[in-house]
């Protein structure tokens, strides 16, 4: 499976935005797609637990020329343990999948908010706020300019 992935962390906070351009997964209901990944992300981090609060699609309605895919959109929630700690970290997880199909790529877009952690890392509920309102601005506005990107 072909896998690119960039990791952005806020400042000063233990909030992280992952982008992620993966083969299109099995699936094809929307609903399926996203707790595929979402499924995937909590394997890969030793999730205890992981709970999936919402799933919507939030429409591309801008028009014109941009063939920008829908975004599949998922609220949830995993308790992940962190360097070797008994008590998991419970992170807020908000994952926005948009689906290439002429190209069987899967872009997959999460931010990972800590809401209560042993090292103290925790966001303060107004700041968990903020990068919940930017993950908002982003899936409205995400466009793929150049399709060829993905050849």
């Amino acid at each position: 499976m072909s896998h690119t992935q960039e990791v952005f962390v806020y400042p000063r906070s233990n909030a992280s935005v992952i982008v992620e351009i993966l083969q299109k997964v099995e699936p094809t209901k929307h609903d399926e797609i996203v707790r595929f990944h979402f499924d995937s992300l909590a394997h890969d981090n030793d999730a205890r637990s992981s709970t999936v609060t919402e799933v919507t699609v939030v429409p591309n309605d801008r028009g014109g020329n941009d063939k920008t895919p829908s975004a599949i959109v998922l609220k949830g929630e995993q308790l992940v343990p962190k360097f070797n700690k008994r008590t998991p970290d419970r992170v807020k997880i908000l994952m926005a999948v948009f689906r290439v199909q002429d190209k069987n790529i899967d872009v997959v877009v999460t931010f990972n908010i800590p809401v209560e952690a042993v090292d103290g890392g925790a966001l303060a509920a107004e700041d968990a706020a903020k990068v919940e309102s930017d993950f908002g601005a982003l899936v409205k506005s995400f466009r793929i300019v150049d399709f060829s990107l993905f050849a």
